[in-house]
This record gives C-alpha cells, sequence and structure tokens, in this order.
C-alpha cells in the first residue's frame, strides 16, 4: 500500500506535520472547546424526548436527498433524529424548545451525514 506523503496540520499557524488534517494536539484542543454531547445539549432529556420520539415516529429515513439518486425517500432504517427545518442552535436563538419532537425527522446513517455535510455550520464542504 502507498504510503501518503505528510502534510502540515491544518490549523491556522500549527506548523506540526500530520498524515493529513489536525495534528493530533490541535484536534484534542478542538475536542476540548466543542464539549461532550451533553454539554452541548444532547443529554438525558433530548435522548428521551426528542431521539426516542423522533425515531418512533419515522422508523423508516424521511429523507429525500436527489444527490443520492432518489426524489422519495430512501426508505433505510432511521438510525439519526435530526433538527429540521430549523438547526438545534436556530431553534434555542428563536426561543423554541429544540427537544420538541415536532422539530425532528428519521434519517439513516447515510442520509444523515450527507445532510450535515451540506448544511451544517462550519460542516465538512464549508
Amino acid at each position: 500500500m502507498a504510503r501518503r506523503a505528510m502534510s502540515i496540520c491544518s490549523t491556522p499557524g500549527c506548523p506540526e506535520y500530520t498524515n493529513g488534517g489536525r495534528c493530533a494536539d490541535c484536534r484534542a484542543a478542538a475536542d476540548r472547546r466543542r464539549g461532550t454531547s451533553t454539554q452541548r445539549g444532547y443529554g438525558a432529556r433530548h435522548r428521551s424526548r426528542f431521539r426516542d420520539a423522533v425515531l418512533a415516529r419515522d422508523p423508516a429515513c424521511v429523507c429525500t436527498i436527489t444527490s443520492h439518486g432518489h426524489d422519495s425517500p430512501c426508505g433505510q432504517p432511521s438510525r439519526h433524529a435530526d433538527h429540521h427545518p430549523l438547526s438545534r442552535r436556530d431553534l434555542v436563538a428563536r426561543g423554541q424548545d429544540p427537544d420538541d419532537p415536532q422539530h425532528g425527522r428519521g434519517l439513516c446513517h447515510r442520509c444523515h451525514s450527507a445532510e450535515t455535510a451540506e448544511h451544517q455550520p462550519g460542516g465538512w464542504n464549508q
């Protein structure tokens, strides 16, 4: 297997070499700044009230991502309760309850990853 060339860490100003992306120190620092899922609002209340209710209501993925070659729901088993059409951050900013299941939809892993990459602020494609 060909070995990939080392590159400089993607964190601005960091001179460390890495196999791609951030170096281990910068990755750890970013994780600390981000906080745990519970610190970001995804604690027990979110799991019991939002996630469980959304996945019970939408046991099959309801996403219609045309880039995946379909205009109707893909129908795969839902694994993620996704905030939609507003993000959790937007709901909180508007004073709405982000744990209300009406603000969510059930998505399979593939569709959730694609949606996050395309629409999440600071997402993979930003």
